[in-house]
């Protein structure tokens, strides 16, 4: 660990961090605040380690974790109105089904079910929309000034959307420890002890589960005279290392007062192997282990495996295609998978895109989140690119299009253009750089790589959940579900807790 001050100046002494250091991985052990070494398993056992956290809670600006909380719902009634708006969402992302083979796939899919005859009108989701601090005067030193810094947006996921169980047990973490004096040292500035009254609950499991249990209800009796019981069926990848943070909710839902009945199956062959579709196209799933010969009706499908090109092969296209022609409410529909693209992003940054959806009061709020996003394509931003990359592009990030993280260029993005085919551009788009302010935090993060000390950076995410139908109705359910919160050291472009460049953390509300 570095010798540098942690936070405000503060350095705890080698003596006091390792009393930290060993009060939270007490901690993550007896609260199952770990990640599988799936190399290790066998049929008995199987080694875990921690996730990564925080030392202390980083602080953040209250007023602008509360706005990005109340605008939560503003973005989930958009995101509902992108995935019933089929004509503009096909319009935002064809280009991509040529060069892109999982929206090829997925429109296709959505295509081979549209054919075959829609059984489900309402369709049920889980948003997370990711935040970091923007500011206009990069030599601020203040990051908390809130006369110079806002929220812009990063990204907006709309398909297994990961990070809540573990947001929830880093929060509870850190008030525990708040809540005990742990930090508490006797030569530590008072901005250095952080209260429990600054550090925000989050109910965000229970917020998960109970809208799948609001699926579940709307979703009703078994309507398969094969069937006597319906249950959620949760739809994860094989050989999984997060299951920590998928299970939680799955627990959630079977202690609820009237249990929701939850079933969990692996992507893939096992769909095909475990369900069947009736005529009328309820889906039915036999699990073997279960006594009895009635299979159990799909009430809801929840989509934690899916998302990625190559999970399409002919299995993978098959088993996606048997749950799209289902009756079961999808969680979520293929329409708001396709609406998580990075490309839908860009195309909403456009000159009226959002009136489309919104009422101009909530358009104008939920504008203020973006920074300037660009196709390269034809088309006349297309163009403006091109332009900006000519003349500048220390100031935008090269993303792919069909989603933000782990495949971004931040440097040499003309060179790497220029090795690129020409037809493949439109698999990008460009983004303006979000300016962190310059005098960040400095936390110390624990990581599987060790215990380090630095200046940091923060990104929030806000959980939303919705249930729809897909017609022009009122949302039958749409709710903040509470939040994430990750925080990296500021020299690393990434932010993927479970790929080791971030740690969870929770913010310090000032």
């Amino acid at each position: 660990m570095s010798s540098q001050s942690s936070q405000g100046g503060f350095l705890p002494s080698e003596e006091q961090v390792l009393a930290l250091l060993s009060q939270i991985q007490d901690w993550q052990i007896n609260h199952g605040f770990l990640l599988k070494l799936l190399e290790s398993e066998t049929e008995h056992d199987v080694l875990s380690y921690p996730v990564g956290v925080s030392l202390y809670p980083t602080p953040f600006p209250k007023s602008l974790f509360n706005r990005a909380m109340d605008i939560q719902s503003i973005y989930n009634e958009l995101y509902v109105a992108i995935a019933r708006d089929e004509t503009w969402l096909y319009d935002a992302t064809k280009e991509l089904i040529h060069t892109e083979s999982l929206a090829n796939a997925l429109w296709g899919i959505h295509e081979q079910s549209k054919a075959a005859g829609a059984v489900q009108e309402i369709s049920a989701a889980i948003f997370r929309s990711d935040y970091m601090l923007h500011t206009t005067n990069t030599k601020s030193p203040d990051p908390l000034d809130e006369s110079e810094t806002t929220l812009k947006q990063v990204e907006f996921n709309t398909f297994s959307c990961a990070g809540a169980s573990h947001a929830k047990r880093v929060a509870d973490m850190h008030r525990y420890m708040a809540r005990t004096g742990a930090y508490n040292f006797k030569d530590a500035p008072e901005h250095h002890r952080p209260r429990a009254s600054s550090l925000p609950r989050n109910d965000n499991v229970e917020s998960l589960a109970s809208l799948l249990a609001t699926a579940h209800a709307a979703y009703g009796a078994p309507k398969s005279q094969a069937s006597k019981q319906t249950a959620v069926l949760y739809i994860v990848q094989p050989y999984n290392f997060n299951v920590a943070d998928e299970r939680p909710i799955e627990y959630a839902l079977w202690e609820r007062e009237e249990s929701v009945p939850t079933y969990r199956l692996d992507w893939g062959e096992d769909i095909i192997q475990y369900t069947t579709l009736t005529e009328t196209k309820e889906l039915l799933f036999h699990p073997p282990w279960l006594a009895g010969p009635d299979p159990v009706e799909v009430s809801v499908v929840y989509m934690r495996a899916g998302y990625e090109a190559h999970e399409y092969n002919h299995i993978g296209w098959q088993a996606r295609l048997r749950l799209e022609q289902s009756s079961a409410i999808k969680c979520p529909s293929i329409l708001s998978h396709i609406s998580t693209f990075k490309k839908v992003q860009q195309a909403l940054t456009a000159p009226g895109a959002l009136e489309r959806f919104l009422s101009p009061d909530k358009a104008a709020l939920i504008r203020k989140t973006f920074v300037m996003m660009y196709p390269l394509d034809q088309s006349a931003e297309g163009l403006r690119a091109r332009k900006i990359l000519h003349d500048d592009s220390s100031n935008y990030i090269l993303k792919r299009s069909l989603e933000g993280g782990g495949n971004n260029i931040y440097d040499g993005i003309p060179d790497f253009l220029a090795s690129t085919p020409p037809g493949a551009w439109p698999s990008y788009i460009l983004m303006e750089r979000i300016k962190t302010p310059a005098s960040m935090p400095r936390n110390i993060l624990i990581s599987r790589t060790g215990v380090e000390e630095g200046l940091t950076v923060s990104e929030l995410g806000i959980l939303g959940t919705c249930l729809w139908k897909q017609t022009k109705e009122p949302l039958l359910h749409n709710t903040c579900a509470g939040w994430t919160f990750k925080t990296k050291f500021a020299d690393v472009d990434e932010m993927s807790v479970v790929k080791g460049y971030g740690c969870f953390d929770t913010p310090l509300l000032e």
